[in-house]
């Protein structure tokens, strides 16, 4: 072991324990010993230790009251609570102190030396490991991503390159992240040819080999528990990838249960005006455009692209002969977020509550417009932590804690993912084309064939036209639209954002999560 760690033990039966000693001290470790809480203290203050051993029965004052004092002191000092005792209420109070471990005599060496490497060598050892693991496994990513040729395949590869990608984000050096990058690119850009390739077939065969999409995720998740009269809260979090979803995972996991946990595939475009009305009204675009254009609203209008959510779901509901007492709420501001914890009594009789919280698709876009945002979510990985940060401190969390505390049941998912570009694609179109960076719809767009898809025919992708020449094309892999006016400009504004609308794992294998209250 090359690095020495300094150990301080304190026990007042000291001298019996050479042995322990000396076979830490044949480890590397440099140990100072005390018989005393009291001179335990008096060592933590002059010096500074890698972890302290300490005997929960001494003189004086006792384990408990010294671990109380050493954290006090230096709080970030890792200490092990050593005792004969196997009596709970003790070893609650010790794991309530904030110890690192906790050892019931009589002691082994092997158990005192393994102590230690869990503690100070933690980090390390995960870090080894997970790159020999992600390295052995590297070759089956790779052939899998050859062989894929289903929706379920790809959503199989892409769960496990999202696994890899936080695995290995979690450790210190980080080496396999652009081995791994390497591998994710090339899996978008197979993932956006078999999308091309396959496509308009899901659409017009929905029942044959396609995914479960955006118009079907109600009536495969949510109207069953509807059909059983059991209460559901619908929580839609807009723009969350699936990384997202596994960063705020395990805030969740101590009060629910994932009764199931699975992804859909968001339709094209991958935006709120087309995926998520479709969500909510259990039809395409098309459908939605031609029976009630009265509701319908494209990406250029001026009065919002998402304001009749409430009565799209109201359609799918009657449609679907589910008379459910229900209501829809959208949290754009935090006053809102306050306002539907303040209601929650009244929410909690309804039998369908569905909530819309639009805040990370906030972050998305402020990151886009404010330099101090880039600046702290700088890359794929901040971008996850400032979402979690986001959620542990949001209303949506407060909510989920009062859903389980009522013994609630919740599904949770999004319209859409989002996708980090950096590769301009120069387009021209008229002043009547669509605004959004990773698809245009218009007439006379002008482009290079390559890395895009075209639809000449809306109506075989159920989109509407804006006029008779309209057609689609959808950026793929991490491409953005970009005109020739003002190029520069509008490349070195866009490049390195967080944009949708397009095809890509990231934007339209989306998570959804069933939970059920622990209580």
């Amino acid at each position: 072991m090359s690095q020495k760690f300094q150990v301080l033990w304190a026990d007042d039966e000291i001298d019996l324990l050479k042995p322990h000693l000396l076979f830490l001290e044949a480890k590397g470790c440099v140990i100072t010993t005390v018989n005393s809480g009291i001179d335990a203290i008096e060592e933590v203050e002059k010096a500074n230790f890698d972890v302290i051993f300490l005997d929960e029965m001494m003189p004086g004052m006792t384990g408990l009251e010294t671990l109380q004092q050493i954290k006090q002191l230096k709080p970030q000092i890792p200490v092990v609570m050593i005792t004969k005792s196997e009596e709970e209420q003790l070893m609650d109070e010790a794991i309530g102190g904030k110890i690192a471990d906790y050892l019931i005599k009589p002691l082994n060496p092997s158990q005192i030396w393994l102590s230690v490497k869990r503690i100070l060598q933690n980090r390390q050892l995960i870090d080894t490991r997970t790159a020999k693991n992600y390295q052995q496994e590297f070759r089956q990513i790779g052939e899998a991503l050859n062989e894929a040729s289903s929706p379920q395949a790809w959503t199989d590869l892409y769960k496990k390159l999202t696994f890899w990608e936080m695995e290995i984000d979690r450790t210190e050096n980080k080496n396999m992240l652009e081995v791994l990058e390497a591998q994710k690119t090339e899996a978008n850009s197979s993932f956006s040819r078999f999308v091309k390739a396959n496509y308009l077939d899901w659409i017009a065969h929905p029942e044959e080999d396609a995914p479960l999409l955006s118009p079907q995720v109600l009536k495969e998740w949510v109207f069953p528990i509807l059909k059983k009269k059991r209460p559901l809260f619908f929580i839609l979090i807009d723009n969350l990838r699936l990384d997202q979803w596994e960063e705020i995972e395990p805030l969740l996991s101590p009060y629910f249960h994932i009764e199931e946990k699975s992804s859909y595939y968001s339709i094209l475009p991958t935006t709120t005006a087309f995926a998520r009305n479709s969500l909510f009204s259990g039809m395409m675009p098309a459908e939605m455009a031609s029976r009630y254009p009265h509701l319908w609203e494209d990406e250029n209008s001026d009065e919002g692209k998402n304001k009749n959510e409430e009565l799209w779901l109201k359609l799918n509901l009657e449609k679907n002969k589910l008379p459910v007492r229900f209501s829809y709420h959208k949290i754009l501001q935090m006053h809102e977020g306050k306002a539907i914890l303040d209601q929650f009594h009244s929410l909690v009789q309804n039998e369908f509550t569905v909530l819309v919280y639009n805040f990370v698709d906030m972050i998305s876009h402020a990151r886009t417009d404010m330099k101090m945002i880039r600046e702290l979510a700088p890359d794929e990985s901040a971008y996850r932590s400032l979402t979690r940060s986001w959620f542990e401190h949001s209303s949506l969390f407060e909510l989920m804690k009062k859903i389980q505390h009522a013994g609630g049941e919740v599904i949770l998912t999004t319209d859409h993912g989002t996708k980090r570009v950096n590769k301009p694609y120069r387009i021209v179109g008229d002043k009547n084309v669509t605004t959004n960076l990773r698809y245009k719809q218009g007439k006379n767009l002008s482009f290079e064939s390559g890395k895009v898809f075209e639809i000449r025919n809306p109506q075989e992708a159920q989109l509407p036209r804006l006029n008779v020449s309209s057609t689609y094309v959808f950026a793929v892999e991490d491409y953005f639209f970009a005109y020739p006016n003002n190029y520069n400009h509008y490349v070195n504004h866009y490049k390195d954002t967080f944009q949708h609308g397009g095809i890509s794992l990231e934007e339209m294998i989306v998570p959804i999560v069933h939970l059920r209250s622990k209580r």
